[in-house]
């Protein structure tokens, strides 16, 4: 087994734009909230040999702090407030707070402590645990042999477009999580931010900065699930996440995530103001068409302009699902689409992990996500999965 005596992971920047958004939002009214994370393959692969290797990297990572120059990186986006960046620049992660272990073959992982803390690990224990593997199982792949990749799709794309009108189109790289590696995951923004006019950012802050890229993110299914305890009224508690973030960002960061209790409970919360306040919905799991055609629908029931609102896609998407979906709703509404593993990952015989970390509970208590999907329908207490679903008027016979 490949053994590292660096970090991989260099800096506190590289991360998912939507943790340090949420961050902020959880440090200025969530500070004593305390949360449970779990790692989930949902794959067949067997990671428990890896946890020594992931453990020395994740205590390679309490070193990490927000540099001066980061700090003025940071600094000059108007919607980060001072106060949360001094102490961001304070921070340090608590390896204390993460629990690894080999459990006859299966990884586990479980990361406790206050939310304003835990929510920083997800991202970089799911890249050091996707690199850590690919590594491993693929020595032979290099940044080269996956822009080489990049380069054959790239020609396919434009052959195949070369006749449509691609001037509304708008492509984000999404991939830090599940990437081959960091070197990969740069060197493909890298080569797109060179030769395709559609790249407009990149969800990771540290690759954003180095390639003066836009970074973009607003918040994850945890903000929404850590609220189903938080709410003093479980029915509220999507609406109250919904109405904490514009009191946080206003008229920044605005696309809200649809899916954590499913699209249709999440339109029936979504009401006049807040579907004016917000900039848009972004699509993570479910029929992207159908999604997409329940949110002009909506909008249009409420009087509000689609081409005033974007749809963001981010699940599961490839150079070939963005074309589809771009050519059936260009015209209708903006769109922009987030690429994360079939960009990153997307490698000749190199096959992807699975993998995820969920929010468990909060303030001791257990939180679900339900999703559009079923296969991401995730919960640890059934009893309460059945609470939530009476609370949002959901059938019953869909829990499993």
């Amino acid at each position: 087994m490949k053994k590292y005596n660096y970090p991989i992971v260099k800096t506190l920047l590289d991360t998912d734009a939507y943790k340090l958004h949420m961050q902020q939002a959880v440090f200025f009214f969530y500070k004593n909230v305390n949360v449970v994370s779990d790692f989930i393959c949902r794959g067949p692969n067997i990671l428990g040999s890896y946890s020594h290797v992931l453990l020395d990297q994740i205590n390679m990572m309490e070193s990490l702090s927000l540099s001066h120059e980061e700090y003025l990186y940071m600094n000059s986006f108007p919607f980060f407030k001072k106060e949360y960046l001094h102490w961001l620049k304070n921070f340090r992660y608590n390896i204390k707070q993460v629990k690894v272990n080999n459990h006859h073959g299966q990884l586990r992982i479980r990361i406790s402590g206050l939310w304003k803390e835990v929510i920083l690990w997800e991202v970089p224990i799911l890249s050091l645990i996707s690199e850590i593997f690919h590594k491993n199982h693929y020595p032979e792949v290099t940044p080269e042999i996956a822009v080489d990749y990049l380069n054959l799709k790239l020609k396919k794309f434009f052959n195949y477009t070369k006749n449509l009108d691609l001037s509304r189109l708008k492509i984000i790289d999404f991939g830090t999580r599940r990437r081959f590696s960091y070197d990969v995951q740069y060197s493909i923004v890298k080569r797109l931010k060179k030769q395709f006019p559609f790249l407009v950012g990149s969800s990771n802050y540290h690759i954003s900065r180095i390639l003066k890229l836009s970074p973009v993110g607003t918040q994850a299914h945890e903000w929404f699930q850590a609220h189903q305890q938080i709410s003093s009224n479980l029915k509220y508690s999507q609406s109250l996440a919904l109405k904490i973030w514009l009191c946080q960002y206003k008229k920044h960061l605005g696309i809200a995530l649809t899916d954590c209790i499913t699209m249709d409970s999440f339109l029936r919360d979504f009401n006049l103001f807040l579907s004016k306040s917000y900039q848009g919905m972004r699509h993570d799991s479910g029929d992207p068409i159908q999604w997409a055609k329940k949110a002009l629908k909506h909008y249009n029931r409420l009087g509000i302009d689609p081409s005033s609102k974007t749809l963001l896609f981010s699940d599961n998407l490839n150079f070939n699902t963005i074309i589809t979906l771009y050519s059936k709703f260009n015209q209708k509404i903006n769109i922009v689409f987030g690429i994360g593993t079939k960009l990153t990952c997307d490698i000749p015989n190199v096959k992807p992990l699975n993998i995820v970390i969920k929010l468990v509970k909060c303030n001791g208590k257990p939180v679900a996500k339900i999703s559009d999907s079923p296969g991401k329908m995730f919960c640890l207490d059934k009893e309460f999965m059945k609470s939530l679903f009476k609370a949002f008027d959901l059938p019953l016979k869909n829990i499993k």
